[in-house]
């Protein structure tokens, strides 16, 4: 007598789901790392800048050096914000496909469960029945030890 799971299409199933949520979490969660990595160095950049800038002002520098200066800044800011615009689109996509990921978890170990309580149900049902043959040949060894 073997085992056979009644849902074992069901939890094959769910597992390629959550295998599929799973590598598109770790899809998104590199995705956000390479925005907030983009991010970082935008505002190192940013600040470096700030810093050469504050020490040619205080040596003196030329009207046209610091428009040119602003001029720059102000495109950094902008590339600054349309970055930071990406790393939260990058944050909920992650947050997105983590909920889902969970979900996806949650619904393939119910499966796993209800797989875990029938096998062990079968396995009582086995042990009954060995119970059960056993008994028999105790009572027919038992009437051909009285009939002889």
């Amino acid at each position: 007598m073997s085992y056979h799971y009644k849902f074992e299409k069901i939890l094959t199933i769910k597992e390629k789901e959550k295998n599929d949520a799973s590598s598109k979490y770790n899809q998104a969660v590199k995705t956000f790392e390479l925005a907030a990595e983009k991010l970082y160095r935008t505002l190192r950049k940013k600040e470096e800048m700030q810093n050469v800038q504050q020490g040619r002002l205080s040596q003196g520098l030329a009207v046209q050096d610091i428009r040119h200066h602003q001029a720059f800044m102000d495109t950094l800011e902008k590339t600054l914000e349309r970055i930071q615009q990406e790393v939260m689109e990058a944050r909920y996509r992650m947050n997105a496909f983590q909920e889902t990921l969970v979900e996806k978890t949650i619904e393939m170990k119910k499966y796993e469960k209800i797989k875990d309580k029938d096998y062990a149900k079968f396995l009582d049902q086995v042990k009954e029945l060995e119970n059960k043959n056993m008994d028999e040949i105790s009572i027919r060894q038992f009437i051909n030890k009285a009939i002889r």
